[in-house]
């Protein structure tokens, strides 16, 4: 999946390319400490007040041992290669997934949340929501935070922090 692209000048263009190389690289050895085979593809992705690295992670072994009981070997594995690459990644935030895991389990938290919507707005209750990473927090806040008729706040303490859904007042 993953493709050098030959730099032709010494800009930043080659710098990207330097870590996108360096990241596939580390990546490819650690998985290949676990005997799997996998395809790499790294993008950068650049938001309104930062930016960002895009490691995906194909393989078509079994990845549950990798990804962990609600993603917390995921979460072990992306630590380790932000630390190994920490000085090396100029402050850009990396974020690792394997086979889309991510991806879906952030759809599947969207959906979740908005059907507590639907419920909170026939009910005028507030509903709390089962516990969440950071990140998938985030998510949910942001995707809410378009309905007028609810407001959302984080509860709890790490690892049992969770979101309640309460009708605006």
């Amino acid at each position: 999946m993953y493709n050098c692209a030959t730099a032709t000048s010494y800009g930043m263009d080659n710098v990207i390319e330097k870590n996108k190389e360096k990241i596939t690289a580390t990546v490819k050895k650690i998985i290949g400490f676990m005997n799997l085979d996998c395809q790499v593809e790294v993008r950068e992705e650049s938001g309104s007040d930062s930016r960002a690295t895009l490691v995906s992670v194909y393989t078509p072994d079994n990845v549950r041992f990798i990804i962990g009981k609600n993603g917390q070997n995921l979460k072990a594995f992306e630590h380790l290669v932000r630390a190994i690459l920490l000085k090396d990644n100029d402050g850009q935030n990396i974020i690792l997934d394997i086979n889309d895991y991510k991806k879906s389990r952030a759809s599947f938290v969207v959906e979740a949340a908005k059907q507590a919507v639907t419920r909170v707005r026939n009910t005028q209750k507030a509903e709390v929501l089962t516990p969440m990473s950071a990140y998938e927090r985030r998510i949910v806040h942001m995707e809410l935070a378009s309905y007028p008729d609810v407001a959302t706040e984080s509860i709890g303490d790490e690892p049992q922090r969770r979101i309640v859904i309460k009708p605006y007042p």
